[in-house]
């Protein structure tokens, strides 16, 4: 069903060469950009799709962004994690609907908005409030307020123990191997642990923590993943010269209790 552009919401704008620009609209706003002015009330009231021109006649196609786009361009105050690594982190959890998930930490909550839209019901703990604040305003802005009934933050320290059960794990923060212990007491046997680490090194360590206790879990493994885009314009058919190779190492393992 066609829905016209509303004031409050997000709007994508992609210019001629492919640049994007995420707005809110507001009445009587403004987007400027050095190509001029494109009124916000050109905008609602429109059609996704429909092309829109500044006032020094610069062209932009105006959609609804994608929960990558709004990944991308939202407001952050943590390093977030790209769009490469959110949806294999969520297949690897086997996360889905009702699933319950501890996090930690949500940064600027893009792998929480992720597994929200998902389904999943989040409890995420974060030593910052202005992460924390910005997770969950990000969180509100492109799922809307009803998701944040399933996004419980706390301004709480996963490495000095965690409360409840939950049938996932998912860890986001400097020394995750330092949180494996607590999978004892808050893991649901069956559940699935995930670490997201910069680092081999971090990686590795995560490893040591879990192959401590052999006969509690199993089917662990450390991965990566690359992003090799292609050029495709008519004959001329090559990879791009650049791609995204690394950005994480994700280990995952099953927790037998």
């Amino acid at each position: 069903m066609t829905r016209p552009f509303e004031h409050g919401e997000r709007c994508l704008l992609i210019d001629t060469k492919q640049r994007r620009y995420l707005v809110t609209l507001t009445e009587g706003g403004e987007f400027h950009s050095h190509h001029g002015i494109v009124a916000h009330g050109d905008i609602v009231g429109q059609d996704e799709g429909r092309v829109v021109r500044s006032s020094r006649n610069a062209v932009y196609i105006a959609l609804r962004p994608t929960l990558e786009d709004f990944v991308v361009e939202m407001p952050r105050g943590a390093q977030v994690i790209y769009p490469k690594d959110l949806a294999p982190i969520c297949m690897l959890a086997d996360i889905g609907p009702g699933i319950s998930v501890f996090e930690s930490g949500v940064g600027s909550g893009a792998l929480s908005m992720t597994m929200l839209r998902w389904g999943a019901q989040i409890t995420g703990y974060e030593l910052r409030e202005d992460f924390a604040n910005r997770a969950v305003a990000n969180v509100r802005s492109f799922l809307g307020s009803d998701a944040l009934a399933r996004y419980d933050v706390q301004l709480r320290d996963a490495y000095a123990g965690i409360d409840g059960q939950y049938d996932r794990m998912v860890l986001d923060l400097p020394e995750p191997w330092q949180v494996v212990p607590h999978a004892f007491g808050a893991l649901r046997p069956g559940g699935v642990l995930v670490a997201y680490t910069p680092s081999i090194i971090q990686a590795s360590q995560v490893r040591e923590a879990i192959a401590i206790h052999p006969k509690s879990w199993t089917a662990t493994r450390t991965l990566e993943v690359l992003h090799r885009g292609w050029h495709v314009e008519g004959a001329a058919v090559r990879p791009d010269h650049r791609m995204v190779a690394h950005t994480a190492f994700l280990t995952v393992s099953r927790f037998l209790g």
